[in-house]
């Protein structure tokens, strides 16, 4: 399958990877590939510039957002929150009909701190939209002709694509949309990414509680000193 991965971060270059490793024909989109490759600095979070990481993964080719949807047959987006619906809408056409595994969580970009997105060794950052809409029903609203699956969102994307590397995977993934045979398409996905409980959480309004979860997570988190972990449903 060709799969494209909106976005060049950390959680992006995981997806990319993993997929990649699967036999998966990958593209990744950004806003301005010849800005991308241009940085030289690692960003605010650490992560080493992209073109470096794409050196070591020969195949995996750079498009820009449109580009790389309209090549694939399924959609990973990636794409910070604040900024998702907006890139997303720009290129809708080339989403039309397709399924699209939204992981991003909609944090609230904040100038006046070090970092323009807090992070809890930072500060807890805020959630827009949050309690009464989502960013997973946004992107859905935005994009009525694309099949919206949230997922991969209450855990780092490096467990998402490789959840065996905590406590031997017995945790829980979960995910919500409206469209039964995309999210019939996306726990596939998962299950080859490695997960044996995929919980079913129901609608796209269930994204609300999946995305607020980043609050809890950055606390658990920041109380094991950054450690990796993983929520189990016990049923």
């Amino acid at each position: 399958m060709k799969i494209a991965v909106l976005g060049t971060g950390g959680g992006g270059r995981a997806h990319a990877a993993e997929l990649t490793a699967l036999g998966h024909t990958v593209v990744v989109g950004t806003r301005d590939p010849e800005a991308t490759l241009a940085r030289t600095e690692p960003d605010f979070m650490g992560t080493p510039p992209f073109g470096q990481w794409l050196a070591d993964h020969p195949g995996i080719e750079l498009m820009t957002f449109g580009e790389a949807a309209a090549e694939a047959d399924f959609v990973i987006n990636g794409i910070d929150g604040a900024n998702a619906v907006a890139a997303l809408t720009a290129i809708s056409e080339h989403l039309a009909g397709k399924t699209l595994m939204d992981y991003a969580v909609p944090y609230v970009y904040n100038p006046e701190h070090e970092h323009p997105w807090p992070t809890p060794w930072g500060m807890m950052p805020a959630l827009d939209p949050v309690d009464s809409d989502s960013l997973g029903e946004r992107l859905q609203r935005a994009l009525p002709e694309t099949k919206v699956v949230k997922a991969c969102v209450t855990q780092e994307q490096e467990t998402a694509v490789n959840p065996k590397a905590i406590g031997g995977g017995e945790h829980t993934m979960f995910i919500a949309g409206e469209d039964a045979d995309a999210k019939a398409e996306v726990t596939e996905l998962l299950r080859a990414y490695g997960w044996q409980d995929v919980l079913d959480l129901g609608p796209i309004v269930s994204c609300r509680g999946m995305e607020m979860y980043a609050h809890m997570h950055s606390a658990i988190q920041f109380a094991l000193g950054g450690a990796r972990f993983g929520i189990k449903v016990v049923r």
